[in-house]
């Protein structure tokens, strides 16, 4: 289902995207869907946004008087298209590839890096700057501690995997011997 939500939500995000490239708006528009976002995946709202009992009108209302000032104009009639296609719940999925276009038209990529300890600043920035040298693009790294890595980072960028962690490394050496 997760590759169907996809291909569904890849025409409203690449309008939105066009829209918001031609208006200068992307910081804005990652803005409104991150919210909007939010607002379907509460769990007050699931139940409401999946019930195809409840009328369109009522539920474009209540999500309007939601999103408030949250959204501009444009934003709105999005949430109306959406109700009346009956694709508002493809709202996270718009908004995840809209970032990745948006990241892509700004040439950052976004990197994950796990190490056995809390990185500092320092560490942060270092592993930027290879990164950026070697995928020709800025890098904003998100970092998490997990222990049981032992040592080392694993870091992932897209597609790509770098494993340089006791754990993998370990992992690997059991593999080379059968073990």
């Amino acid at each position: 289902m997760a590759g169907e939500a996809s291909t569904i939500a890849r025409p409203y995000a690449e309008a939105v995207f066009a829209r918001a490239d031609e208006t200068g708006s992307l910081d804005t528009w990652f803005d409104g869907l991150t919210f909007l976002s939010s607002v379907v995946e509460d769990r007050a709202m699931l139940p409401i946004v999946a019930n195809p009992l409840i009328d369109q009108g009522t539920l474009e209302a209540l999500m309007l008087e939601i999103v408030g000032g949250q959204v501009n104009d444009e934003g709105g009639n999005l949430v109306k298209l959406l109700i009346q296609n009956g694709r508002l719940s493809l709202l996270p999925e718009i908004k995840t590839l809209f970032e990745q276009l948006k990241a892509d038209k700004e040439r950052v990529m976004k990197v994950q890096v796990t190490s056995a300890y809390a990185l500092k600043p320092a560490q942060k920035k270092l592993i930027a700057e290879a990164l950026k040298a070697k995928l020709g693009r800025d890098v904003a790294i998100t970092s998490e501690k997990d222990p049981g890595l032992i040592g080392g980072l694993h870091i992932r960028a897209g597609d790509m995997v770098i494993d340089g962690s006791v754990r993998g490394k370990l992992q690997q050496l059991a593999n080379e011997l059968g073990i």
